[in-house]
């Protein structure tokens, strides 16, 4: 075998297709484009899941659900798979040897799930209030967290608002009724003609015999 006679496989390489070479080719005249249209314009052409102007497929189906772009890179350990562990000195590149959490992993959370009944030293875990006490409880330590990011000023008015809107007192079912019948009292007085003065107080109807 020489570079000079070295050929691609049989079938792997085709020759390129040559529109407009005449009616022998088989792609003659109009080129495989059919007459007339859009689509034999050059430059015509709809984008991808275009539907004449009709509501597209993709925009008729709803919604549904969310997917972190994170879901990849953090993961969840329980308590029950940390007692499973023979080591006492616990973080993230133990739980990857153990194949508790993915390889490509870069934070882990430790949650309430399951029980824990030895002393284990966590550092650079993040871990939930409920795993935190029952960690802390057998006897064990955690060092290290990860430093949750800084709220935008937008999450802080946010969440600034709720709060003032939680705190606001709401009218009781009670006040609103006591209310209500003040109401109905004094309407039910100005139709007697009680709550006005005496000299705006409309004349008694006279009734006429037949």
């Amino acid at each position: 075998m020489r570079m000079n006679t070295i050929r691609p496989a049989a079938g792997s390489k085709r020759a390129r297709r040559r529109v407009g070479r005449g009616s022998g080719s088989g792609l003659g005249k109009t080129a495989g484009r059919g007459s007339k249209g859009q689509k034999s314009r050059a430059g015509g052409f709809h984008k991808v899941g275009f539907e004449g102007g009709q509501m597209p497929l993709q925009r008729r189906l709803p919604k549904r659900g969310f997917v972190s772009p994170l879901r990849e890179l953090t993961a969840e350990v329980r308590l029950s798979d940390l007692s499973k562990l023979p080591i006492a000195e616990i973080d993230i590149l133990a739980l990857k040897a153990a194949g508790l959490v993915p390889a490509a992993a870069k934070t882990a959370k430790v949650i309430k799930t399951g029980t824990l009944e030895k002393a284990v030293k966590l550092s650079g875990l993040a871990v939930s209030k409920g795993a935190r006490s029952v960690i802390e409880t057998t006897g064990g330590t955690i060092a290290g967290e990860p430093i949750r990011p800084e709220k935008t000023p937008q999450e802080k008015a946010w969440q600034k608002n709720l709060a003032a809107a939680a705190a606001k007192p709401e009218k009781s079912a009670k006040t609103e009724k006591t209310v209500k019948t003040e109401k109905t009292a004094k309407t039910e007085k100005t139709a007697k003609g009680e709550g006005r003065p005496k000299g705006d107080q409309a004349p008694a109807q006279e009734r006429t015999k037949d």
